[in-house]
């Protein structure tokens, strides 16, 4: 390291005696090295953070969900599909396929539990996630 400060002070006060301005190339490939370095250090902890969004996103659709049926249940409704606006998480009661109706009217508030799905979580964890009294 010392060998290569020495290199560039000794290339820059040639510069100067020679009134040359600007970086040399030797200046120019540290910067890109050292750029390159932390490039390679923020894209997995971007993916990891976008991900980690991905599986929060689910557990709180789920536990809105469950939140939700269980207060229309309260009131002796009839439990409506609980949209999330995220076109890849599915909101279904627990262990229901797609298009199976909802908790029934009569239903106790405190059996309901959701289950929310989010197929674009990576990282071998699960995918699904279960919220509410009932789970």
């Amino acid at each position: 390291m010392l060998t290569i400060r020495r290199l560039i002070e000794a290339k820059k006060a040639e510069r100067e005696e020679n009134g040359e301005a600007g970086f040399s190339l030797i200046e120019l490939i540290i910067v890109v090295v050292i750029l390159g370095i932390l490039v390679a250090i923020a894209i997995p902890i971007i993916g990891n953070i976008t991900n980690e969004a991905k599986i929060s996103a689910a557990k709180s659709a789920a536990q809105s969900a469950a939140t939700q049926w269980s207060s229309q249940l309260a009131a002796g409704g009839t439990p409506e599909a609980y949209v999330t606006g995220d076109s890849d998480l599915t909101v279904l009661p627990e262990g229901a396929a797609a298009g199976v109706t909802f908790p029934a009217a009569g239903t106790d508030p405190n059996a309901v539990c959701a289950e929310a799905t989010n197929g674009t979580i990576t990282g071998g964890g699960p995918t699904s996630f279960t919220a509410g009294p009932g789970c």
